[in-house]
């Protein structure tokens, strides 16, 4: 008898033509789904109903106020839901289907639920490049609330283990494609005629936005939620992290990069991209081992290290 914790026994099935029909038929039950993304796992449910979007919050237990990003699955489909300005367009035939979600005004006739949107006046909108939700978005005929895969606050998950381990017994069907590519979620931006705005750094540069918008390109300074990913705490393991690490502590796990090798080692030719994809399965491992606390050593600034650094930095407040 499932306990009043764990209302779910939580099954997982391979990513393909049955595994995305099943995945269908529970989004269509209106529960949730767990799925991969280019960038991480993400817990999928239909964006145009309520209840199945708060079973997303109740699954993961994320407050309300933090707005969720919405998947779709073509620019028809994302046209229905927001406004976009000539900027947002321009980054979105340069950069979708990929690792970047546009904050745009939501239509009033978007047919959204309230809750993906917690209240906002704008929608986090992507277009992923993963066969495996793509396919799910299409199967459904819906746009797809998905959030990452674990529970709130908690390391993302880059694979079907990681998802089981969080979220085993409150939701009912993973898809397993493997571990993801990026590694790290996707850049979320705002758009304006005059400039571009980074809400949360990732896979999407600085430099690739200003090439593609011909505009100067900030990372955002404002403390109040626009986006999801910028919670203060966020990403974050069960154990005490030090970030910077240029010397290793006793019972710490040590995780390198580049010439400060460790436990393990993001990338030891110091290649941004490949720690990146490292990353949260390397928290994951130092959260289940014997150390009580967590090591990193320092990460470059530049292009992606901003995207890694930032979920570190969220990871250790």
């Amino acid at each position: 008898m499932s306990s009043p914790a764990s209302p779910f026994h939580t099954r997982t099935c391979r990513y393909g033509t049955e595994g995305i029909r099943q995945a269908a038929d529970v989004i269509r039950a209106g529960e949730c789904v767990a799925v991969p993304t280019e960038t991480v796992y993400g817990l999928a449910a239909n964006a145009c109903e309520s209840e199945a979007v708060a079973r997303i919050y109740a699954a993961k237990g994320r407050p309300r106020f933090n707005p969720l990003i919405v998947h779709v699955a073509d620019f028809a489909m994302a046209d229905q839901l927001a406004v976009f300005d000539p900027v947002a367009r321009a980054l979105a035939d340069r950069f979708w289907p990929g690792p970047l979600t546009l904050v745009l005004p939501v239509r009033t006739d978007s047919g959204l639920s309230a809750l993906v949107t917690a209240g906002l006046p704008t929608v986090a909108l992507r277009m992923p490049a993963h066969p495996a939700i793509a396919e799910l978005i299409r199967a459904c005929g819906v746009p797809l609330a998905a959030p990452s895969a674990n529970r709130s606050g908690t390391i993302s998950p880059t694979s079907a283990e990681h998802v089981l381990r969080s979220l085993g017994g409150r939701i009912s069907l993973i898809v397993d494609a493997g571990p993801t590519e990026k590694g790290v979620e996707s850049t979320i931006v705002a758009t304006s005629p005059q400039a571009v705005r980074v809400l949360r750094p990732g896979p999407i540069t600085i430099p690739m936005l200003e090439d593609a918008s011909g505009l100067p390109v900030s990372r955002n300074e404002s403390s109040s939620i626009e986006a999801p990913g910028q919670l203060a705490s966020h990403y974050a393991p069960s154990k005490p992290l030090r970030l910077n690490a240029t010397e290793w502590r006793d019972d710490e796990y040590r995780i390198g990069f580049g010439e400060h090798d460790g436990d393990e080692n993001l990338s030891k030719t110091g290649d941004l991209v490949e720690a990146a994809a490292h990353l949260f399965a390397a928290l994951h491992r130092a959260d289940a081992s014997a150390h009580s606390r967590i090591a990193v050593a320092p990460i470059p600034s530049t292009d992606l290290g901003a995207a890694i650094n930032d979920r570190l930095g969220r990871a250790a407040a």
